[in-house]
This record gives C-alpha cells, sequence and structure tokens, in this order.
C-alpha cells in the first residue's frame, strides 16, 4: 500500500485559496503598474509598490511555497524594472541585467552570510545532538512537578537561543523530547499537560527571538536596514542589553499565563525525574564531536558578545570563521554531505530575496514614498516617540495576523518604517533605537499556529487545538504589548533607544 504523503502546514488551506490568493496577487500587481503616476515617485518606484503588494498577498494567502515565491519576486524585478524607465532618466529603459542585479542584491549581504552560518550550526547541534543533551540536562534537575517541567521547557528555549539561532531548529529539538517525556509519564496526549508543555515551546522561543540579536533571521533583516539606510552597527551585546530584559520578563508572564489558563491535570507526574534521566542516560557519554561543537559554540558566543568591546569582528565575520572550523576535516564535527540536507535553502533564498525586496523599495524611492504618505495620513508628524511607537506595534501586531513569516514581514516593513521614522519632525527621537523597538514586535507571532513556522512544528502534535493557543496568545499578545509601551516609557528611554 503507497504510504499517504503529509501535508505541510504551509502549502495554504486549498487548491482553491492558493489559486484565489495567486489571481488578487497578480491583479493587484497589474493594478497598481497601471495607475496614473503618484508626485514624486518614479516608474521604478510605482513598480516595486506592486511588486511589494504582490509579495505580501502571496505571503499571506500562501498562493505558492516560499522558496517559489523568491523565485517569482526575483523574476517580477527583474522583468518590471527592467522594461520600465531607468532611475533618473525616463527616457531610457533600465534594462533587464541592471533590474536583475539589484533583484540579488541581497544575497551580497553580510546579513545574509550570518543566517546562511546560523543554519549550519543549527545543523551540527542536530547531527551531534548536542542540542538534545542541553535540552535533557535542563529538564533533569527541575523535577516532575508540572509546574517545574513547565519552567524548565520555558529555560530550556531560553538557553538554546544563545547556541541554536535558528527558531525552527529549536522547537524541532524540542518537540521530540517533550513528547517522549509526555508519552514516558503516561500522560494522554491530547491532556492540558501536554498542550500547556507544546504551546510553551512554541512561545518562549518566539520570545527570545526579541532577546536574542542572532536568534532569528527576521533581526538580521532589521539589523541589515538599520544599517544601510542609517548607517549604524548594533553588536550583539547592545540588542542582548536593551531587549533581554523583555524577554525575561515575558517569559515569566508567560508561565504564569499557562498555568492559569491551561492548568495541568496533575501537579505531579509520578516517576518523571527517572524517565528524563533515562532519556538522559540513553545519548550515553558526552561523544568527541560534541565536546568540540560545545567548545566552539561557546568561543563563538564570547565574540559575539565581545564585539565592539573586545575586537572589532563582526557577527556574520566569526560566525562564518567557526563554520568553517566545524566543516574542516578531523578538526570539525560535520561534513558536508550531512550538513547541506538539513538546510532548510527555501527559508535562506527567502531571506535572501527578502532583503532584496527592501532595497529596492529603497533604491527606488518608493519606501520613502509611502512612509511619506503614512505620515502625513495618520498626523503623525509631530508624534512624541510613545505615540509613534504605541501605532506602529499595533500596526505590526494587527498586519502579522496575516503572515506566516516574520522573516517576510521584516522584508516588507522595516524599510517602510524606517523611512517612516525618518519623516517624522519630532525633535530628538532616536531612529535607530524606534526601528529595534519596531522589529521586537515583529516576532510576536504569539495569536495564531500559522503566524510562525514553529507554531506549526508544535500544533503538527495534536497534543492542542488551535482555539487553545488563540486563547492563551491573545492575553500574551496584549501583555506583551503593555510591556513595550511600559519598557518604552521607562527602560529603554533610560538607554536613549526613544530619544
Amino acid at each position: 500500500m503507497a504510504e499517504k504523503k503529509a501535508l505541510s502546514p504551509f502549502e495554504g488551506v486549498s487548491g482553491r485559496t492558493e489559486i484565489l490568493g495567486l489571481g488578487v496577487a497578480l491583479a493587484a500587481l497589474v493594478g497598481i503598474i497601471l495607475l496614473p503616476l503618484p508626485d514624486g515617485l518614479q516608474a521604478a518606484g510605482l513598480r516595486m509598490l506592486a511588486i511589494m503588494v504582490f509579495a505580501v498577498i502571496i505571503w499571506m494567502t500562501e498562493a505558492v511555497p516560499y522558496a517559489v515565491s523568491a523565485a517569482v519576486i526575483v523574476s517580477l524585478i527583474a522583468l518590471a524594472l527592467g522594461l520600465g524607465p531607468a532611475l533618473g532618466d525616463p527616457t531610457k529603459l533600465m534594462g533587464s541585467s541592471k533590474a536583475l542585479g539589484m533583484a540579488l542584491s541581497g544575497f551580497s549581504n553580510t546579513a545574509f552570510a550570518l543566517v546562511a552560518g546560523a543554519m549550519f550550526i543549527s545543523a551540527a547541534m542536530m547531527i551531534t545532538g548536542l542540542d538534545k543533551r542541553i535540552a535533557l540536562v535542563i529538564l533533569s534537575r527541575l523535577g516532575a512537578r508540572t509546574g517545574r517541567v513547565l519552567a524548565g521547557v520555558i529555560f530550556t528555549g531560553f538557553a538554546l537561543s544563545f547556541l541554536v539561532p535558528s527558531t525552527t531548529a529549536r522547537v524541532s529539538c524540542m518537540v521530540p523530547i517533550v513528547m517522549g517525556i509526555i508519552v514516558a509519564f503516561g500522560v494522554d496526549k491530547r491532556s492540558r499537560f501536554a498542550a500547556v508543555l507544546m504551546i510553551a515551546t512554541a512561545q518562549a522561543d518566539s520570545l527570545w527571538n526579541v532577546g536574542i540579536k542572532t536568534a532569528a533571521a527576521q533581526n538580521m533583516i532589521a539589523v541589515t536596514f538599520i544599517e544601510k539606510q542609517l548607517h549604524y552597527t548594533i553588536s550583539w551585546l547592545e540588542w542582548f542589553i536593551a531587549a533581554a530584559p523583555f524577554s525575561a520578563v515575558m517569559s515569566v508572564i508567560l508561565y504564569f499565563v499557562l498555568m492559569k489558563l491551561l492548568p495541568p491535570e496533575v501537579d505531579e507526574i509520578e516517576g518523571g525525574k527517572a524517565t528524563i534521566a533515562a532519556k538522559l542516560a540513553e545519548l550515553g557519554p558526552m561523544s568527541t564531536g560534541e565536546k568540540k561543537l560545545l567548545s566552539i559554540s561557546l568561543i563563538l558566543l564570547g565574540f559575539w558578545t565581545t564585539e565592539k568591546v573586545l575586537h572589532n569582528f563582526d557577527t556574520s565575520t566569526t560566525t562564518m570563521v567557526a563554520i568553517t572550523l566545524m566543516l574542516v576535516p578531523r578538526i570539525g564535527v560535520m561534513d558536508w554531505k550531512d550538513a547541506q540536507a538539513r538546510i532548510g535553502w527555501g527559508t535562506l533564498i527567502l531571506f535572501g530575496v527578502g532583503i532584496s525586496l527592501g532595497q529596492c523599495l529603497l533604491d527606488t524611492g518608493a519606501a520613502a514614498w509611502m512612509a511619506k504618505y503614512i505620515v502625513a495620513t495618520f498626523g503623525m508628524e509631530n508624534f512624541p516617540a510613545l505615540g509613534i511607537i504605541a501605532v506602529l506595534a499595533l500596526f505590526l501586531i494587527i498586519v502579522h495576523l496575516g503572515f506566516a513569516s516574520a522573516t517576510g514581514l521584516a522584508a516588507a516593513m522595516i524599510p517602510i518604517i524606517i523611512s517612516v521614522l525618518q519623516s517624522i519632525k519630532t525633535p530628538g527621537i532616536n531612529v535607530v533605537g524606534l526601528t529595534m523597538i519596531a522589529q521586537y514586535v515583529v516576532s510576536f507571532g504569539f495569536i495564531l499556529p500559522v503566524n510562525a513556522p514553529q507554531n506549526m512544528v508544535v500544533y503538527c502534535t495534536e497534543t492542542f487545538e488551535s482555539k487553545d493557543f488563540i486563547r492563551t496568545g491573545i492575553p500574551i499578545t496584549i501583555i506583551a504589548y503593555i510591556m513595550i509601551l511600559v519598557m518604552s516609557a521607562t527602560y529603554w528611554r533610560w538607554l536613549g533607544l526613544t530619544g
């Protein structure tokens, strides 16, 4: 009997929905290109706005897989800009060669190298099993009380964020461990205890995407555009000092929200600690590969945290050196064949195209034109810093409901947000700092299972229903929004991030 093909959670609800999404996206693309040219916007800028709207629609509707959408966007930029007037000289065509160069510009960015390196680190963790060992060691120290197990899952998400710079990889590592605990404890797969552990696995990792610069690809997109538009490089330590307190406080809040809304049926699981210890014993002593990887990872973390303090090596460079060591025969912990099979090449391609899309919006003047329109329409010209944050954060939370990729959301929105902030006339605001705070909100995929790949990884375990995720995700999002405003008025203001 033929094996039934598993459906990917990212393939859309149905073929009809995909066709409808693609049809709407194409209609919007053509409709915008045919509009009369607005004042202050070149033809290339109008065409980039059309391509951006097209990209947003196909990302929101998942009309095509993300890797395919990247190829489509590159082709559209090359054709739409190449067959249109050149920048600064409407009497000449831009030409497909120059337009294709613009469409591929994101792949020459240092942030692209960093994200690629992060994927190789995640692959090394999976190949050696070091990620599982770290997770089980942490859980083994916390006992078998259900509250402690939940705290252990949240803390493990925090700990792995330093060493596994991929949210999906971290959650994919945790899911089989947590499922093994649920099965070994003899707990019903559809129990509240199982649900609360799985939801915590996804939400804790999303929270620490905020706190650690290298924990998520979308942060790299924001850092890239801050460097390009504002000419400022945010070090790993600067990001951590600013954002980690938010993630730490929200991790504690996550614990209490989950315990309140999905209280486990029992207070303690009989034999739980022994079960975790047995799973850890199954791994045996640390292998040579694990020891090498742990040493390289800790040294790399040391270089990340001391950037601009003890040395001037940027995060991308130190990461690439570490990956080289991991792949070198005898010194390393993996070979190319093992590593490349575990790399999310589609995600990597989408990341590069996302940077290209944002850069093209900037180069054609589309981002600046849209920013002026938004500022004028909403009367934000003289808003105080806290008012700006309140509006932008709420906007990003609402928009994220339609996105299944924070990477796509950051690529589409961060260049425009920076341009919006540059258009505001309020004296003394810190555009770099406000952009960082806006980027924190990009990681708020807390409400729907489809709002982030890590959410779908845990949702596919069938330990909870979408209503459980929503019921806990809404209060977490509301509290996180309030925390953004509170910290903007206090801690981040004291750091100078708001102005």
